[in-house]
């Protein structure tokens, strides 16, 4: 009797723009990845990740692109770089993270912990600002544009933050006054600098 071989159709993703991207800007180490999972099984906030590191190394190789950028994993990520340091084949998966979050950003959408973009944001315009931190602007200003200001007040948590302001501000930790503007410029032409260099 023979035996007809049935062929069943397969969809197959040819985009390879997004891996090209990670790729451009880690160079060609990423394919070497065998899926050990060491970067996972080190990681210290895998507990809360929706995909581990080593799966989201595999969605790049996949070309899994909305998988990959709709991970709460990229924005969890502390960049402690425990991944990078025991991966055997020498890829730097924290840097993977890296691009993978700027290419979430550049794509328009929603990150999936939203928070984190608008902390990034508030910490380098402080910095713009300032010429250095002044941990009392960054607060307000998270908590303003990430509307935290409610939910800190609803929760109740304002009780917790105040006492460790008043810790801080006891022990010389905390300024009230933002500090002097020494060398702002020249920190803002270095901003400059890098948004003309992201240009071209």
């Amino acid at each position: 009797m023979e035996t007809k071989l049935i062929s069943l159709p397969v969809t197959v993703n040819r985009d390879t723009r997004f891996r090209d991207l990670v790729v451009e800007a880690l160079g060609e180490a990423i394919f070497s990845c065998y899926q050990c999972c060491k970067c996972s099984a080190g990681c210290p906030v895998a507990f809360v990740m929706d995909l581990l590191p080593h799966q989201v190394i595999r969605s790049v190789l996949l070309l899994q692109r909305e998988k990959a950028l709709s991970s709460r994993t990229i924005w969890i990520c502390a960049s402690c770089e425990t991944c990078t340091t025991r991966c055997p084949n020498e890829i730097d998966i924290a840097k993977v993270m890296d691009v993978l979050r700027q290419i979430q950003v550049e794509s328009g959408t929603e990150a999936k912990e939203p928070k984190v973009p608008i902390f990034h944001r508030t910490f380098l315009n402080t910095i713009k600002k300032f010429g250095r931190i002044h941990e009392l602007s960054l607060l307000t200003n998270f908590l303003r544009q990430s509307g935290g200001i409610s939910d800190t007040i609803k929760s109740g948590e304002w009780k917790n933050d105040l006492r460790l302001g008043i810790k801080m501000f006891l022990r010389g930790k905390l300024k009230l006054l933002p500090p002097s503007k020494k060398g702002v410029e020249e920190l803002r032409k270095l901003f400059d600098q890098a948004k003309e260099h992201k240009k071209s």
